[in-house]
């Protein structure tokens, strides 16, 4: 019994005492039972409700987790493991930039990691390779990211491109500024790109490179656009998001693409361009304005969600704290329904 209510309690017994005094003879106090019966019921109002959720609190899990994949979702899952290990986790999280196709090869085909971030969904050949070792893959949206396609802070020519003039840039049929525009420099244009494991360079192709990379019925042709980028002489290819910001940031004549996370975090060096006269920010994402938007993911399964609870007790605090954090980090929050889908995943994977 809390200490309010037992001394409420004891207040209306003693005056019902008082009252038993000042009455006729008749008037009896009430009997011990009674008052027995009466803290019983009392006692029972108060018992604690169990939160069914505090087995997945950081300090109540133990054992490692490994995640690995996508450059792209690497800052905001370093940010959720960080926040993870300061509630009072003690156990070890790994987050590995490796490619969001690196990541689904970690995670379904070598079986050694626990979950993969990813900035493209899974492919059918990665869902039956997960199948193949006993793993079923189950999506987690966390966010939304507007590509950002930039350029030195030094480049005083450019400030926005068309996609269709960024898709003939990466596929080599513009080669020189002055072919986007006659009164810009008459330099080669310095392509960096992430490499082909990066999920950024999957999407990059479908968006930008495929459409202008047409095949005999007038489709796009992503193969064909994939081997125009990878073959397009002098271009620059990195997993390390890092070493890509670098080589822009070196030369006025660059231009690379990567997370709008990169980007704000070198605002000062870099430069990010409209894309068909729309700005690359939150209200033209949300809006479905801005051409290069793409959603970000992490998946597991629900065997390792079962047998490491560690697992799944970091995803759910992944998802109970994405949005507090993901404009901080750089990049943007998952539609509504899509992020009730996930959190819904997550209950069903784990029986709750």
């Amino acid at each position: 019994m809390s200490k309010t209510v037992r001394s409420l309690f004891f207040v209306v017994t003693a005056m019902s005492l008082l009252l038993a005094a000042c009455a006729t003879p008749a008037t009896e106090a009430p009997a011990a039972t009674e008052v027995a019966a009466t803290e019983a019921v009392v006692e029972a109002t108060e018992a604690p409700v169990e939160d069914a959720m505090a087995m997945y609190a950081p300090d109540a899990v133990e054992g490692d987790v490994i995640t690995a994949g996508s450059s792209t979702v690497f800052p905001l899952s370093e940010r959720m493991a960080e926040l993870f290990q300061q509630e009072g986790y003690t156990g070890n999280i790994t987050v590995d930039s490796i490619g969001s196709g690196a990541g689904f090869e970690r995670f379904c085909v070598a079986g050694e990691s626990d979950v993969a971030n990813a900035s493209r969904a899974i492919k059918d050949s990665e869902v039956e390779a997960c199948a193949a070792i006993g793993r079923e893959p189950i999506e987690f949206r966390v966010g939304t990211d507007a590509l950002a396609v930039v350029v030195s802070a030094e480049n005083d020519f450019l400030t926005a491109i068309s996609k269709e003039q960024l898709g003939q840039i990466f596929k080599g049929e513009i080669t020189t500024w002055d072919q986007v525009d006659a009164s810009y420099p008459a330099e080669t244009i310095l392509v960096y790109s992430p490499g082909a494991d990066s999920g950024t360079f999957d999407y990059f192709i479908e968006a930008a490179v495929g459409p202008v990379t047409l095949n005999a019925e007038g489709k796009a042709d992503l193969e064909a656009a994939e081997a125009a980028l990878l073959g397009l002489e002098g271009a620059q290819f990195s997993e390390d998001d890092n070493v890509l910001v670098q080589g822009v940031e070196g030369s006025p004549y660059a231009i690379g693409y990567f997370g709008y996370a990169y980007y704000t975090e070198n605002s000062g060096a870099l430069k990010a361009l409209a894309i068909n006269d729309v700005e690359p920010n939150q209200e033209n994402v949300d809006n479905g304005t801005y051409p290069l938007a793409r959603p970000l993911f992490i998946y597991s399964d629900a065997t390792i969600m079962s047998e490491k609870p560690q697992v799944a007790a970091f995803i759910y605090f992944y998802l109970s704290n994405v949005n507090d954090n993901i404009v901080d980090v750089g990049y943007f929050p998952a539609p509504a329904a899509d992020f009730e889908g996930a959190m819904s995943a997550w209950m069903t994977a784990t029986g709750n």
